[in-house]
This record gives C-alpha cells, structure tokens and sequence, in this order.
C-alpha cells in the first residue's frame, strides 16, 4: 500500500513514526521506570505530538502531493524544534546556561518571608538540570537532541533529494 503512496506522504509518515517512538520512549521512563520528567522534558514532547498529527495529516492528504510536502515539511520542522529544545535542555544539565526558574532549583533573591514560603511550597522537585537518566554519558534530553535531529536531517536530505530529482 506504502508503494502507492506519494513520496510527500511517505516522509510524513516517517517523521510521524520517528517521534511516536521518541514520545513512547519518553512515556516508557516515564511510567514504567518512574522517572519524573521536569519542564523542559515537558516541552520536548510537544513538537513530537506535533510531528505525529502533522505526519499523519501529511499521509492522509496522499491525493494532494503538494499539501502532503508542505505537511512532511512542517513535520521535519518540529523535529528540528524538539531537538533544538533537546540541545537547550542539555546545556541547562551542563550549567552552561540557566534553564527555566521553575525547574532549575534556584530561588529567587529578594522574597519576603511569605513569598519565600509560597515559591517554596510550589516549586516543583523535579529538576531540569540534574539528568534522570544517562546512557554513554548522554541523557535523554541528549538523546532526543540527537535521534530527533538526525532523523530530521536524514528526511529533510530526502525531500531535497527529491526535488532535485524532480526539476
């Protein structure tokens, strides 16, 4: 059936496949090996979910070539996007930048007694830049930097590849 498809809609597809595996790898440590996302974990899911209806919406448009590239294109986009935020989060893990303040475990300076006790009260325990979880010395934060990326370039070179074939 793929075979019918048109080229446009089967790199939606792939890009919709390629972060559905990233998003239940990131539901897998989240569920099954308990391990809490903090925010910025948060916000590298969002450009997956992305990925995956854009995808699918690119596979679904196969009658319509053109709106299917556009699709795939916007697709690849946010893979770059999470991997961007991938990399962010990675250099926050380094201190080689402040993350969010929600997540970093620094308090802010200057707060009455009262406004200390809500900001601590509220804060959340899980932080961004201490990694859960590393595997060759990369963290997931790393790891979906790297696979969303390449991923991205990979189908990205095959949409260029494909022009140029055309033209």
């Amino acid at each position: 059936m793929t075979a019918q498809l048109p080229y446009s809609s089967k790199i939606g597809l792939l890009a919709a496949l390629g972060s559905g595996a990233l998003l239940l790898g990131a539901y897998y440590f989240q569920y099954v090996e308990k391990l809490a996302p903090c925010d910025l974990c948060y916000w590298q899911r969002w450009p997956h979910m992305a990925a995956i209806v854009i995808g699918l919406a690119a596979g679904a448009s196969f009658l319509q070539p053109r709106l299917a590239m556009v699709f795939a294109l916007l697709a690849i986009t946010a893979l770059f996007v999470t991997a961007g935020i991938g990399v962010f989060h990675v250099g926050v893990e380094h201190q080689w930048w402040q993350g969010p303040q929600a997540c970093s475990g620094r308090v802010p300076a200057g707060l009455s007694d009262a406004e200390l006790k809500k900001f601590l009260l509220g804060a959340r325990m899980v932080r961004c830049d201490e990694p859960a979880w590393k595997m060759w010395n990369i963290s997931m934060a790393g790891w979906n930097a790297i696979l969303s990326a390449g991923l991205a370039i990979l189908l990205a070179m095959g949409v260029a590849r494909h022009i140029r074939e055309r033209a």
